[in-house]
């Protein structure tokens, strides 16, 4: 029987990116464009508005958050008076909106973009049509110095978004949604990432081939998954999984999947094996292993992950279970 989760917090937009940070969860509203803090009693506390919309998250050594500013192309950083400053300028780099951060124990950033502005192509087409060849446009991510200089870009890859650093600090692993894989870096001594290895795939080899096939059978496998692109198939699917965040598991070997495609959390295997399944209310797009004994874990769900949608109907929530 699959564990499910309870609802802790609701009426957001589109929570995103948590962390545990000093006791409390926090987490952006990309919706609001805003930063919280919950400690788990109440109503979470707005921390600060992000000009742009508030992205990924990360605290430099020395206690100051960095915030991303999605829209703006930028990474700001919260002063200790409470003044929020431009970190990093990536616009020059990015093609689409920026997402995801890690920040490293020693305060470097790694930041990811979406490669083009997907939810104006989501309005419009069904997913499955971004397979059509040549496929979506990929993205690298910039990593940053910590004084938020450009130290170098990754190879360019399909959607990154959440980004994990290993225990030993000599990789890094990276959720490529649209490739529906996790890939690992190798993490060079300057803090620059190289040499991308598959880490899991998360969908069958051959649905993979066919989905970006140029020809006709590719043609047709898009409009067959564009016809299953529903709710109530997608709820009783257990494959593909589209990676948005991703978090270790307390074992430090496993990694939890917030599924893109439907309500679960999954936990998965280096190589791709499926070892635990949790069921959310909603479509997930961020999860994490926290909370004070490091055994509860939290889960973001939306109704639907388009800002514009998701400021006017509030059904975002945080969700929790303990394992």
């Amino acid at each position: 029987m699959k564990r499910t989760t309870s609802i802790a917090l609701s009426g957001l937009g589109v929570p995103e990116s948590l962390r545990w940070h000093r006791g409390a969860l926090w987490f952006s509203d990309l919706a609001h464009g805003t930063v919280h803090r919950w400690d788990g009693t109440g109503q979470p506390e707005t921390v600060i508005e992000v000009p742009g919309r508030a992205g990924g998250l990360g605290w430099l050594p020395d206690g100051r958050l960095l915030v991303v500013s999605m829209d703006g192309g930028r990474v700001h950083r919260l002063e200790t008076d409470g003044e929020l400053v431009v970190h990093a300028d990536l616009r020059h780099i990015v093609g689409g909106p920026v997402n995801d951060m890690l920040v490293d124990p020693e305060g470097r950033a790694y930041v990811g973009n979406f490669g083009f502005d997907y939810h104006a192509h989501s309005r419009e087409h069904p997913n499955s049509m971004l397979y059509a060849p040549p496929g979506p446009p990929r993205a690298p991510i910039a990593c940053l110095a910590p004084d938020g200089s450009l130290l170098g870009l990754t190879d360019p890859l399909l959607f990154p978004n959440g980004t994990l650093l290993s225990a030993d600090g000599r990789s890094v692993i990276v959720a490529e949604t649209l490739a529906m894989r996790l890939t690992a870096f190798s993490r060079n001594p300057d803090g620059t990432l190289s040499g991308p290895q598959p880490w899991a795939p998360l969908i069958p080899p051959l649905l993979w081939r066919l989905l970006n096939h140029p020809g006709a059978v590719g043609r047709v496998t898009r409009r067959i998954s564009a016809l299953l692109d529903r709710p109530a198939v997608a709820k009783r699917s257990s494959s593909p999984i589209a990676p948005d965040g991703i978090a270790w598991d307390a074992d430090g070997e496993s990694v939890w999947v917030a599924n893109a495609l439907r309500g679960e959390c999954v936990r998965i295997a280096r190589g791709g094996r499926v070892l635990d399944r949790v069921v959310t209310s909603r479509h997930t797009l961020s999860c994490l292993m926290a909370g004070h004994d490091g055994r509860t874990l939290f889960a973001a769900t939306v109704p639907t992950d388009d800002p514009v949608r998701a400021a006017e109907l509030d059904g975002g929530r945080i969700e929790s279970v303990r394992l």
